[in-house]
């Protein structure tokens, strides 16, 4: 496939660890260019859903990820060719470390693969507040460690004053000849919430765009912003491959190839009828209801723009306040969020929870992923002990621990579905603190996780159970795009 070269002014903002301030300052900057009129097209390395909320709020577009480990590599420059069509520049927010990635024998998946895969300039965002001159050596190294990474300039963080910042500023200047495009002094009023899963997601009440205003304000108080879109012009020409359709053709997945023939299959098991009268969802078959409110909000827009392209009509609904599923819906899609935080809520709306029962009762495909999985569970228990009764599809609660399961996976399924056959593999993640206890045995499994590097071995995961699939498994579609072709064939013959 022949590369289009595409004119894009990027950079990627990286940082030695985890912690360092790359969200907050990333924000900031796209709202200070933003606010000079430029468009700017956000982005976020990994897998990681919250932070892209602020930059999204901040872009006044939406923000997607790049992530090389859950999707071929050879896909991110297309990827970040196509999502920045009609913007004037890129930035994209590194994750943890700039060389941290999936494993520590390699940096797959990390900001540098990114950063090599796209030719993109790195800025390094550094966590000053205890340093001094070390500050030097650090950027000395994270600049010579990989010849392919192009390291172009730093940005202070949680200086302790003007003078702290000058002194830095010298010792990096003096060592490395890169420049230091400015400084954020250490302030508290603009120190991002946190809890248990990270940031708080902007879909939540909060004084998001106050906080984006107060940062921008300081951004543009304290950094050369020509000189940093100066260094954004000096990428390359981003070598794209000629655009990928959506289709339901099989891809490679995790290096192997896809053993789908790309043809819708039939979904068994779906009646046309509840006790004898006919099923309300099947008035607009193609419908596929995804829950998106302020416990529902993890998932990738990829995803729904793969399900839109295979012929599917998304419409939002939410498990939080609606009192039914929309009309017409044929397929049920449950994202990741935190229903432990909205637990009580969730289950007050009985209307809803009654609804998705009789959704499950007349066959409609249910997929759920982590706190979708939590919802369709009895009950969620949370870290006090207290039970709050849910849907009940799946029996068994949802116990909140102190434990966080996070990481990489790659599943193979168990059983032939609606969305999957019998051993096909694709690689997702987990990030949560609950537990699904109480599972009863007979459930069928829906994936094994392969054993890797980090966990040598195998194990069980999630449910299949009817025309409910459920996992604490988070999919990247662009990975395997054969699912949404299946999602939405699973929606038009409910």
């Amino acid at each position: 496939m022949s590369a289009v070269p595409t004119a894009l002014p990027r950079l990627l903002l990286a940082a030695p660890m985890s912690g360092s301030g790359k969200t907050t300052i990333t924000a900031g900057l796209i709202a200070a260019l933003t606010a000079r009129g430029l468009r700017v097209a956000p982005f976020k390395c990994g897998p990681d859903y919250i932070d892209p909320s602020y930059h999204a709020l901040a872009a006044g577009r939406a923000c997607h990820n790049l992530d090389a480990w859950l999707v071929p590599p050879a896909q991110i420059p297309g990827v970040l060719a196509r999502r920045s069509a009609g913007a004037d520049l890129a930035l994209i927010e590194g994750v943890m470390g700039l060389f941290d990635g999936y494993a520590g024998d390699d940096d797959t998946g990390s900001s540098a693969h990114i950063a090599r895969l796209t030719a993109t300039p790195v800025v390094v965002v550094l966590d000053v507040q205890a340093m001094a001159r070390t500050a030097a050596a650090l950027v000395a190294g994270l600049r010579d460690f990989d010849p392919q990474v192009r390291v172009a300039g730093v940005i202070l963080n949680r200086a302790g004053s003007v003078r702290h910042a000058q002194l830095v500023t010298r010792a990096i200047e003096d060592a490395t000849g890169l420049p230091v495009l400015g400084t954020l002094i250490r302030e508290e009023a603009i120190t991002l919430p946190e809890r248990h899963l990270g940031l708080v997601p902007t879909s939540e009440a909060g004084r998001w765009q106050a906080w984006i205003d107060a940062v921008r304000t300081r951004i543009e108080a304290s950094i050369d912003l020509d000189r940093l879109l100066a260094l954004a012009h000096t990428a390359p020409a981003l070598a794209t491959p000629a655009q990928m359709a959506v289709s339901g053709q099989p891809s490679a997945v995790s290096g192997q190839p896809s053993a789908v023939s790309g043809q819708p299959s039939a979904v068994s098991g779906q009646p046309s009828a509840v006790n004898g009268q006919p099923s309300p969802f099947t008035l607009h078959p193609s419908i596929i209801a995804v829950a998106r409110d302020e416990a529902f909000s993890f998932l990738y827009e990829d995803n729904l723009d793969l399900l839109r392209a295979a012929g599917g009509q998304i419409s939002f609904f939410s498990p939080l306040h609606d009192r039914a599923l929309p009309e017409g819906t044929g397929a049920i899609y449950l994202c990741g969020g935190f229903p432990e935080l909205y637990a009580a809520q969730l289950s007050a709306n009985q209307p809803m929870l009654a609804a998705l029962r009789r959704a499950a009762a007349a066959g409609l495909p249910i997929y759920a992923e982590c706190g979708g999985l939590m919802y369709l569970t009895e009950a969620v228990v949370d870290v006090e002990g207290r039970s709050y009764p849910l849907v009940g599809l799946l029996t068994g609660r949802s116990v909140m621990t102190p434990r966080l399961t996070m990481g990489y996976r790659t599943v193979q399924a168990q059983g032939d579905s609606w969305l999957w056959r019998t051993g096909e593999t694709i690689r997702g993640h987990e990030f949560h603190y609950s537990t699904w206890a109480d599972r009863p045995a007979p459930t069928p499994w829906l994936y094994q996780c392969q054993p890797d590097v980090l966990r040598p071995e195998s194990s069980r995961e999630g449910a299949h159970q009817g025309n409910v699939l459920a996992s604490y498994v988070h999919l990247h579609f662009l990975a395997y795009p054969e699912l949404a072709v299946r999602f939405v064939a699973a929606a038009q013959t409910s």
